[in-house]
């Protein structure tokens, strides 16, 4: 089987490039080799390329950008996904495409199942609802996997970020009235090439890693998680504080969990809890910090 990664140097597609399964012959692509926007370009490299699956894991993700760089956030999130699925069918490979938990408004009370009502608030979650009925519009069968609060030892993310501040700051003050599902791209990836797998699959499905908690409590739970590791020398005070005392360009919900079990059930995989998923995500990211810092000191030593 051949795999096109679209947006392969995202944190995403960085994972999924360096977990590909022996079975699969990958080529992942991003700028400037690709761009979204460019429907004849994107029909060239696939024609060239003759993938048998494409996964699409290209976007516009600044949430706040995007409410005031609209036009590039919709070109990227909309009609680029449509002209990766108009691609694919003309191609007549699958196609696996990402989206998120904004295209829900964050007012339920129960995880969202992939069925229910989308009505997001801010560009970004417009922008990724647009490109979702873009891509049921061009194909039938499509796999879509909406994923919530992705983290990862790559690029940048809440997880990293905290990280950075707990060595930088005496103390952090964290939104505690966002609930959400924690992913780490370690298990998204290995959900998706279990749906490369099942060739019959199609359709929404949600993915998070297992549980649901607030950024507050992510935040502790970070800092724990590296005190442990010795990835920061100290722990400081990290404080509550409501989303109206730490205003954003755009909305974010205030509930976002994703009902994930279609997923696991059809796909046959075991959830991760999110804090184990952390936990390896943070020994992984201390491992590779000190090879880094020792091949630095070798460096210098010689």
């Amino acid at each position: 089987m051949k795999a096109l990664i679209i947006g392969g140097r995202g944190q995403l597609g960085t994972t999924l490039t360096q977990t590909v399964p022996e079975s699969i012959a990958c080529r992942s692509l991003d700028l400037p080799e690709i761009d979204v926007t460019d429907a004849r370009a994107i029909e060239a490299v696939v024609g060239d390329e003759k993938p048998d699956v494409i996964i699409n894991a290209s976007a516009y993700t600044d949430v706040d950008r995007a409410e005031k760089d609209v036009d590039l956030a919709f070109a990227v999130n909309a009609p680029g996904p449509r002209n990766i699925a108009l691609a694919a069918k003309h191609s007549g490979c699958r196609l696996v495409h990402f989206s998120t938990d904004y295209v829900f408004d964050g007012t339920a009370c129960t995880p969202y199942p992939p069925e229910a009502p989308s009505s997001p608030s801010g560009v970004y979650g417009k922008s990724k609802r647009q490109g979702e009925l873009n891509v049921l519009d061009v194909i039938e069968d499509p796999v879509i996997i909406r994923t919530s609060w992705l983290y990862s030892q790559y690029g940048n993310n809440f997880v990293l970020t905290m990280l950075r501040l707990m060595n930088e700051r005496e103390e952090l003050k964290v939104v505690v009235d966002q609930v959400g599902g924690p992913t780490w791209a370690s298990t998204l990836a290995a959900a998706i090439w279990a749906v490369v797998d099942k060739d019959d699959l199609k359709g929404i499905y949600h993915w998070s890693d297992a549980g649901v908690t607030s950024w507050y409590d992510f935040a502790i739970a970070i800092q724990e998680e590296a005190l442990a590791c010795g990835l920061i020398g100290k722990p400081i005070p990290i404080h509550p504080i409501t989303t109206a005392e730490y205003p954003t360009l755009t909305t974010r919900p205030a509930y976002s969990a994703l009902n994930c079990s279609a997923s696991w059930r059809d796909l046959g995989v075991k959830p991760v809890q999110w804090r184990v998923a952390l936990r390896h995500m943070i020994e992984i990211f201390e491992d590779r910090s000190s090879r880094i810092t020792n091949q630095a000191s070798m460096d210098i030593d010689q």
